[in-house]
């Protein structure tokens, strides 16, 4: 299917991204539907133009009209709803994700789900440490990136469509990558960082530390403020390629470790210009 402005989009899950996508789709004149659990967030999302119509229940008709569907569910979540409520879909619909974790879902979705149906999934790279629809608007996706991770189940033109829908949501970059890669590539970026946040606000019992740290600190833990349910859920589906990745982070921390107890300054000096070589990719625009 082609994105048009005539497309009927339904977001299921209006949460941060979902809601993210409902802005930055309306902004380019699309008309969009929302069915989440929370009449607040259907209600916010009204009285602020987020969304066009909005309903708590998974509404027939709702569904049945839609072209393409947005799920911002839980990856757990996501799985049961298409299992229970895939026969309300329209015949040659798309459906698309917002999910953290690619290999432990989009296989089994893509096997059960009808063949007049096509999951094509995504991963919008971007986010905050809050939560809800209430505060999509701060979610900054011109500098993100949109990863579509397609399979042989794909067609061309369905895949062309949802990088389409990063576009027109403003994502900087829009990348492809199979299941396996992104999961290998999240696990380092994203779940690893993820990790040594909640580490490093774990493993220190001093007291009143916010009165004296400094910005460094700060921006180390930024995303130690983190929804438990949902990132654990994240880390156990993604548990072999976040394992490997600890354990890598283990080893180099290790090495750096016994130059400070050896005092190799030399050691030390060179894994920081790597470091700082490396840093200085993410900065060129």
């Amino acid at each position: 299917m082609k994105l048009t402005k005539n497309t009927n989009i339904l977001i299921i899950g209006l949460g941060l991204m979902g809601g993210c996508y409902a802005i930055g789709l309306k902004k380019n004149g699309y008309k969009i539907s929302a069915i989440t659990r929370s009449q607040s967030s259907i209600d916010y999302a009204l009285e602020n133009g987020i969304i066009d119509h909005g309903t708590t229940k998974i509404d027939p008709e709702l569904v049945g009209n839609a072209d393409l569907i947005v799920f911002g569910l839980y990856p757990a979540v996501f799985i049961d709803w298409i299992k229970e409520n895939q026969h309300l879909l329209k015949e040659g619909a798309l459906i698309t994700d917002v999910t953290g974790v690619k290999t432990s879902i989009v296989y089994e979705i893509q096997s059960i789900l009808r063949p007049d149906v096509e999951f094509v999934p995504a991963h919008p790279m971007a986010g905050r440490e809050v939560y809800g629809v209430q505060n999509s608007a701060g979610v900054n996706v011109s500098e993100a990136n949109f990863i579509v991770t397609p399979t042989d189940k794909n067609t061309e033109e369905n895949i062309e469509t949802v990088k389409k829908l990063g576009e027109e949501i403003g994502f900087a970059k829009i990348s492809t990558l199979t299941p396996e890669a992104h999961d290998e590539m999240i696990a380092f970026l994203s779940q690893l960082a993820h990790c040594l946040a909640v580490v490093l606000m774990t493993c220190n019992d001093l007291n009143n530390l916010e009165d004296y740290t400094g910005n460094s600190f700060r921006d180390l833990t930024r995303i130690a403020h983190i929804n438990e349910n949902m990132w654990s859920e994240l880390f156990m589906m993604n548990k072999e390629a976040l394992l490997n990745q600890m354990n890598l982070f283990s080893k180099q921390f290790d090495k750096l470790k016994k130059q400070l107890e050896n005092g190799d300054t030399d050691g030390m000096k060179e894994m920081m210009r790597r470091s700082t070589v490396r840093r200085d990719k993410f900065d060129k625009k």
